[in-house]
């Protein structure tokens, strides 16, 4: 009897030592990473931040969301990803946050539509969603409605088969390491075609084209393939100051939805890795 009750607390105490484990609050360099990814190249505040009338960030009412995105094949708007528990992701777990993010799916089991860059961040590593997870948890709640979406098409029943383990990526291979970094910056998101059913054509990817309507007029995705009409004759120099400055080579400021007041914190290394990803592209025609 002794023998067969000692395993039985061993087994509790096992138990209770994982639940504390997982309660364990981040790391100062988790929380580093996550900050990092969500001011610089992942942008979260780009589109979740909530705006005025003419585009400006509203600080004050952090990432409530409520950002319109006035597209051809959908009316959008960004969530509010703040912790109230009501209008935002409060109730939400960690995982749930995770799957959310890497797959488009809320834990009422709904599919998050366009502008939500699924494709991309289905890429994102395990240790990068985490540490991002880890920041919003820090995001103070802010009650907001946010209208629903409307989509001009059938939303796919999933992005894809579930994501299970994603390993950070090597920093060796320079261009292997921008494309994650291009990826998790949705830089396609914006510079890529998309079709009648509201899908991008990767047969196009890079090659810009899209237009954005919004407070600040109408911009227009450049094309970032090393094509005539693109990125040929570029320096790095010069990219790596549009990129992060948020200026053409002309010194032309550029208009949003244009990350550059995040992307502008991107390190000098991830910047070359990213140039680096931008000139393998197979060169293509603006808007083809």
């Amino acid at each position: 009897r002794k023998s067969s009750i000692l395993p039985a607390v061993s087994a509790i105490l096992m138990a209770c030592a994982v639940s504390l484990a997982s309660a364990a609050p981040p790391s100062a360099a988790t929380l580093k990473r996550g900050r990092y990814l969500m001011d610089g190249v992942v942008a979260c505040a780009n589109c979740h931040m909530a705006r005025g009338a003419q585009g400006e960030y509203l600080a004050d009412k952090g990432l409530s969301g409520g950002m319109p995105f006035d597209d051809k094949m959908f009316k959008s708007c960004a969530a509010n990803i703040t912790q109230d528990r009501e209008t935002g992701v409060g109730k939400w777990t960690d995982a749930q946050l995770v799957k959310a993010i890497r797959e488009g799916v809320r834990p009422d089991g709904s599919v998050i539509g366009p502008p939500m860059p699924i494709e991309f961040y289905r890429h994102m590593s395990d240790q990068d969603v985490n540490a991002i997870v880890a920041v919003l948890r820090t995001e103070p709640a802010v009650r907001n409605v946010v209208p629903k979406s409307v989509f001009n098409f059938p939303l796919p029943p999933s992005w894809g088969p579930p994501v299970t383990k994603v390993k950070p990526p090597s920093r060796t291979d320079k261009v292997k390491y921008g494309e994650y970094l291009a990826n998790i910056g949705h830089c396609m998101e914006c510079h890529t075609q998309r079709d009648q059913k509201g899908m991008l054509l990767m047969t196009s990817v890079g090659s810009g084209g899209r237009a954005f309507p919004g407070p600040w007029g109408e911009s227009v995705s450049r094309n970032l393939t090393p094509h005539e009409s693109g990125l040929k004759g570029w320096s790095d120099a010069e990219i790596s100051k549009a990129v992060r400055g948020g200026v053409d080579r002309k010194g032309t400021p550029y208009k949003p939805p244009m990350a550059f007041q995040h992307y502008k914190n991107i390190d000098d290394a991830d910047m070359a890795a990213i140039t680096a990803y931008l000139r393998s592209l197979p060169p293509r025609p603006f808007g083809k």
